[in-house]
């Protein structure tokens, strides 16, 4: 699940807020609109940025013209999970390297694990465990719910009414994805090394679902999920 950063087509306009502003107010209210994307320390919504300028302003518009003025420079505006940011251009990365902190890398059970979940959300820790053919340690899931980018969504409703999980608003952030939608199919698998260019006949990929809403074979979680999942005391870490 490699960066990636597309151009995104805002489907929603205000030409009519458009046509009762001045030139200078559109230049105006764009400087706004940079100024606060540029100063806040995370990604911010379309409601983020009207709640914070004059009524009326045609957010998208100025969305999609800052979008294009900064696709050719150092940084760029993307927009993840539904809100937007600045980042660096992706060709550019390198410079900042030296200055990166080192993180650790996830074992290959936590990236195996959240790349099932990513896939095949809503998913239960058997249905993990089916998946991968082995058994997966509670600390794998804990390690990756302390990144932030799994969370657990609901009970199945199947015998036992297991936890499933999903993933977050964090992940999409980190991967630099708008939607779940956005993530890698076959063939971007198969051009990125990830996936053996063999797979069998028929071989796909499913389609993870989006959103927050559980799914109809999903109930809420009880207020005591979590003390519940942490009283777990029979797993083994691999």
């Amino acid at each position: 699940m490699a960066n990636a950063t597309a151009t995104v087509v805002i489907a929603v306009d205000n030409d009519a807020a458009a046509e009762n502003q001045s030139p200078e107010e559109r230049r105006q209210t764009e400087r706004m609109i940079e100024a606060l994307l540029f100063a806040s320390g995370e990604p911010l919504s379309a409601d983020d940025l009207a709640a914070r300028l004059p009524d009326g302003a045609d957010i998208a518009g100025h969305l999609r013209d800052l979008q294009q003025l900064y696709a050719m420079r150092g940084v760029t505006l993307v927009q993840v999970a539904g809100k937007w940011c600045f980042r660096t251009a992706g060709d550019l990365s390198f410079l900042l390297s030296r200055h990166a902190v080192e993180q650790k890398r996830l074992s290959r059970a936590a990236m195996e694990t959240l790349a099932i979940i990513a896939y095949h959300q809503p998913v239960t820790r058997a249905e993990i465990e089916d998946i991968r053919g082995v058994a997966t340690s509670k600390g794998t899931l804990d390690l990756l719910l302390e990144t932030g980018w799994i969370r657990m969504r609901g009970r199945r409703r199947a015998p036992g009414r297991p936890v499933t999980y999903g993933t977050t608003e964090a992940f999409l952030t980190h991967f630099g994805l708008d939607g779940v939608g956005d993530l890698p199919g076959v063939d971007e698998l198969k051009g990125a090394g990830l996936l053996d260019s063999r797979v069998p006949a028929g071989f796909s990929i499913p389609e993870p679902h989006a959103g927050d809403a559980l799914t109809e074979d999903e109930d809420p979680l009880e207020e005591d999920v979590f003390r519940a999942e942490l009283a777990e005391t029979d797993e083994q870490p691999e």
